[in-house]
């Protein structure tokens, strides 16, 4: 079953619905408070939320993981770092947006993104592509 570590808000019954259309089966999620000392190194407040999340060194190698990340962007990052550096992979994250026109203020589940595609196939802009018939790298007329 999937593991959903959730960073931010609570999920609503709609959106955890909208999660478990995208994935195909309803998530176990594990709901991670995310409040955070800011005068502390973003690096130590990102490994105590990983390792709030209690999963051993085998779970996070092995169980099927999506994220729902904290809104401070570079908590996020660090987060993200840290766990790639448990899994040896980039979990997907689920976009929540405003819903357009709602009032009061409604959030829904956009998508979810597969991180770890996103960077494989950055991978392949690394370098520009050759010329027809050349080499990669290869220098110009």
């Amino acid at each position: 079953m999937v593991l959903l570590l959730n960073f931010a808000h609570p999920l609503t019954d709609a959106q955890l619905a909208e999660v478990s259309a995208l994935l195909g089966a309803r998530p176990d999620v594990r709901m991670i408070p995310t409040h955070v000392d800011r005068t502390q190194p973003v690096a130590v407040a990102a490994r105590a939320l990983a390792d709030a999340a209690g999963l051993p060194p085998d779970e996070w190698q092995t169980r099927p993981l999506v994220i729902n990340p904290p809104g401070l962007a570079p908590l996020a990052l660090a987060l993200l770092a840290d766990i790639h550096g448990r899994c040896g992979y980039f979990p997907p994250a689920i976009h929540i947006r405003p819903v357009a026109g709602a009032l009061p203020p409604r959030y829904e589940v956009a998508e979810i993104v597969d991180l770890q595609q996103l960077r494989d196939s950055a991978r392949g802009r690394r370098y520009p592509a050759a010329p027809a018939g050349g080499e990669a790298g290869a220098a110009g007329p």
